[in-house]
């Protein structure tokens, strides 16, 4: 027997004691392992509103696409596909994901820069420009003392960046409320242009409280160009033109020393806003106006020629606006043709009777109808985005002609955009093809997302654009979004667990199509169908519970409290015991059995009688309930929700910002899971090989570390299933596919939905 009073003994007690605890404390404190995954985009193609096009003036089949809160684009020419090149930005980062101009180096093609800031209210950070010297592939970040608006007033005019094509050190850029800004060093530094006069005013009359989406509505400097010819190489160019968008004022500007003075250019059009600037071969700068930066409606604009050798001014208007009667509107940009100064595109914006590009061969002198001409019309190809289909070109804010191949034209539209490889066709009275040119691009906005045990395997609920039943996840739903009805946004998709034929969604109705607020599929989303009624008559948007069964669904309604209904929406009945603004899930057994969760007041909702009637109870979370207020993440998200596993009755998860409890049985204790930091989305996927439970799928922070995660043994382990080159920024939503282990879908704020599959390793 060894005496414990022994005080060398006492000493190897204590010491074998610590290093136990050590021990203990640090396998509990170990960072997650990371599983290899290769990443995919869920194919809809487009989505959302791509703003610019930047072509490299000498280097054939090179270009960039920049978007509002989804990234910029490298064009692929060899594989004819744009590639994503910031899939790599991070959660804390997120703000970069606005692009609000690029610029390229004329002299040296590897060189690209992207100034990145998606808003300028006072709670956003500050904005930071990008350089890269290898095509995109890396970059290095500046930051900058002022902020951007990539997804703001004005985020198609442009660009507001160039790189002197005499020396590739300089660059120019024009911010929304700070000035002009130069760099001498390949963006590696900058410094305000302070003699730059930087003219400013009010917001139009027209635009919403605070700009677009309520954010600042200051435009500021829209376009930068440099005077190839008034310099020489190395040395620099002399000449530079800035545009401002102010309107009833001075608003372009010239610098015949480099920079350092600017001036006023004399006699101007003034009664508008310049929206697009470019400097042809010739020495001719052609000008777009609009009375408003967009996109909100344009009264007036035109297009306008300045000859920058006797300062002579020429308007060229192709259709000239009536903002008096009914034929308001504006242009939105011109494009010049690289080897002949004198062929040119312009297009409209908000024109009634539809959008229109022109074109003119002689300096816009005449101008030919591209969409709107009779038997010479131009024609669309949907193939590669068959949903584009049913939502006529809008937001023409960039258009572009190929530098390499007068033939090759494209333009930008709100979901996207075309191109035509026969624009020349135009000048002999032939129609020209324009087909969807936004293989790759994914820009749209996951608000839910729902992968049922049978039929297809991933069902989005998408802002915008509605939604899509993916059948082949690497190919565009060949019969378009959602139909009958047609939704703007949808906020809320769910099936019944052990009858997945019936699915339900909610949103909100989108134009002339829209034919209701809620439609409903008994095949699996084949066909839809809208409901005979509404709980309300102006009822839209929240969320939608579908019973196990199939039988019962209800609708969550925010302040209109929740509603339920056993006849396929032909009549609804509120939920008794229920407040308002509840979110109502489904237990994913038990037909009876629906679900609701007040987290920060404490309380946990249950129905067993299919939702007609809610018995509260009191939630007891270890450590105590959050705390409403702060940074709790995106509210579109998936965090501060009670979910209900599939294939176990009763058996709950509250995904709080901060931690995650279970409950393995209806009114037992909920368990906090150690390690879980932060959630932002939370959801469920087959079970591993051998397991009895279904994986856990979670974006967040695990351990101190952030990423997208998979735990197979109920979130005693996790494994980091991403890696810093795949981050895409803001990720709202997440679920694993009950039928394929380890697959896992995750929808974006931007860049759109993508898919993740375990790579197998080979024996």
């Amino acid at each position: 027997m060894i005496s414990v009073t022994n005080p060398q003994w006492l000493r190897v007690v204590v010491i074998i004691c610590v290093l136990a605890l050590a021990f203990s404390v640090g396998a509990r404190a170990q960072k997650p392992h990371s599983a290899p995954y290769t990443w995919k985009s869920v194919q809809m193609v487009g989505g959302g509103f791509v703003d610019g096009i930047v072509f490299h003036p000498t280097q054939k089949g090179l270009r960039y696409a920049r978007t509002d809160i989804g990234g910029a684009y490298r064009w692929d020419d060899k594989a004819k596909v744009w590639v994503p090149i910031m899939d790599w930005v991070g959660y804390k980062d997120v703000n970069l994901m606005g692009v609000e101009s690029i610029a390229v180096d004329p002299s040296d093609p590897n060189w690209v820069y992207l100034a990145c800031g998606t808003y300028s209210n006072p709670n956003a950070p500050n904005a930071a420009i990008l350089r890269s010297h290898d095509r995109g592939k890396t970059f290095q970040r500046t930051d900058m003392p002022f902020k951007m608006g990539g997804n703001e007033n004005g985020r198609g005019n442009g660009e507001r960046m160039a790189v002197d094509p005499n020396n590739g050190a300089i660059l120019y850029f024009g911010s929304r409320q700070a000035g002009l800004w130069r760099s001498a060093d390949h963006g590696a530094t900058w410094s305000e242009v302070k003699s730059f006069p930087n003219p400013t005013q009010p917001p139009p009359a027209n635009a919403a409280p605070g700009g677009f989406g309520g954010r600042n509505p200051s435009v500021g400097i829209i376009a930068v160009v440099f005077d190839p010819l008034s310099g020489s190489r190395g040395k620099g160019s002399s000449t530079i033109y800035a545009a401002v968008s102010v309107s009833g004022q001075n608003n372009l500007f010239k610098s015949a020393d480099a920079g350092v003075t600017w001036q006023p250019v004399a006699d101007q059009p003034t009664q508008y806003r310049p929206t697009h600037m470019i400097l042809a071969s010739n020495g001719t700068l052609y000008l777009s106006y609009g009375s408003d930066p967009g996109p909100n409606r344009m009264r007036d604009g035109g297009v306008w020629k300045l000859d920058t050798g006797s300062g002579a001014w020429t308007d060229i208007t192709p259709d000239k606006p009536d903002p008096n009667n009914q034929r308001a509107f504006g242009y939105a940009a011109v494009a010049v043709e690289a080897q002949h100064p004198q062929t040119l595109i312009a297009s409209s914006f908000y024109r009634p009777g539809g959008e229109e590009i022109f074109r003119s061969t002689d300096g816009g002198k005449i101008w030919k109808p591209i969409f709107h001409n009779g038997d010479s019309s131009g024609v669309y190809d949907f193939a590669i985005a068959p949903y584009v289909a049913r939502t006529p070109i809008h937001w023409l804010f960039d258009i572009e002609i190929d530098p390499a191949d007068p033939n090759h034209a494209l333009f930008t539209t709100g979901y996207g955009g075309y191109e035509t490889f026969n624009l020349t066709d135009a000048d002999v009275g032939k129609p020209t093809k324009w087909s969807v040119m936004t293989r790759g691009i994914e820009e749209t906005v996951a608000l839910d997302l729902l992968s049922p045990p049978q039929g297809a395997h991933l069902i989005t609920a998408i802002g915008d654009y509605g939604g899509f039943v993916h059948w082949d996840l690497d190919r565009p739903a060949a019969e378009g979004n959602f139909d009958n009805p047609h939704f703007g946004n949808t906020t809320g998709v769910a099936c019944g667990e052990s009858a997945p034929n019936v699915i339900v969604r909610v949103g909100r109705a989108s134009g002339n199509r829209g034919g209701g607020n809620i439609g409903y599929s008994l095949d699996s989303g084949k066909t839809w169908q809208p409901t005979a009624s509404t709980p309300q008559p102006n009822s839209n948007s929240g969320h939608i519970a579908v019973s196990a069964d199939g039988a019962t669904w209800i609708w969550s309604l925010g302040r209109a409290g929740s509603y339920y209904t056993r006849d396929r929406g032909a009549t609804w009945t509120p939920c008794a015991g229920l407040p308002n603004n509840i979110r109502v899930i489904a237990d994913r057994v038990n037909p009876q059995q629906f679900y609701g969760l007040a987290l920060f007041a404490g309380k946990l909702y249950v129905s067993m009688d299919g939702g007609a009637n809610f018995a509260e109870q009191n939630l007891n979370l270890p450590g105590g309930l959050p705390q409403p207020g702060g940074n709790r993440g995106d509210g579109r998200g998936g965090q501060d929700q009670i979910y209900a596993t599939p294939g176990k009755q009763g058996d709950l998860w509250v995904a709080a910002f901060e931690g995650l409890y279970h409950a393995t049985a209806l009114g037992s204790n909920f368990v906090k899971l150690e390690g879980v930091q932060e959630i932002h989305a939370f959801g469920f996927g087959k079970a591993a090989p051998g397991a009895d439970y279904p994986a856990l799928y979670l974006i967040g922070v695990v351990q101190g570390v952030r990423g997208i995660f998979r735990s197979d043994d109920t979130g005693r382990s996790w494994v980091r299933i991403n890696d810093d080159q795949h981050q895409w920024g803001l990720l709202l939503q997440i679920t694993g596919d009950p039928r394929i282990f380890g697959r896992v879908y995750v929808g974006t704020h931007g860049r759109g939905t993508v898919y993740g599959d375990p790579v197998r390793r080979e024996h």
